[in-house]
């Protein structure tokens, strides 16, 4: 499997964008050399549910999923700003179409550092859109 590899120190958009959307595809969530490939050691997210997730736990969980759910995620708005000579966050939201079709808006921030020769996503968090 193929993963976007980005070295760049001043990356662009559209390649840190790529890691996150690699994150989307079910062929990269189901593969745990993958998922630990763009998740920093000490990784944390902030779910749209409130729960916290570790690394370790986000990793179990992708790597059991079953369905396609991503099939009918999109994405949109996506902003890049640099926080650090080694550091960006990226924001982003997200629409879920849902089994009933009602449809799930989300607002995502991720933070992506340059560790060693490669960005890794180091926190993420979904809030779920109100309004």
């Amino acid at each position: 499997m193929e993963l976007p590899v980005m070295t760049s120190p001043r990356p662009e958009l559209a390649d840190i964008q790529a890691l996150e959307e690699a994150l989307h595809r079910p062929e990269v969530r189901r593969s745990r050399d993958a998922v630990e490939a763009l998740l920093a050691e000490g990784f944390v997210e902030f779910g749209a549910s409130g729960t916290v997730y570790s690394r370790t736990e986000i990793v179990e969980l992708l790597i059991q999923e079953d369905g396609n759910d991503n099939d009918r995620l999109r994405t949109t708005n996506y902003t890049l700003t640099s926080i650090s000579h080694d550091a960006v966050l990226l924001t982003y939201e997200s629409e879920r179409t849902q089994n009933d079709g009602s449809r799930r808006h989300v607002l995502r921030s991720s933070i992506w550092k340059l560790i060693g020769d490669r960005w890794q996503m180091l926190f993420h968090q979904g809030t779920i859109k109100r309004g």
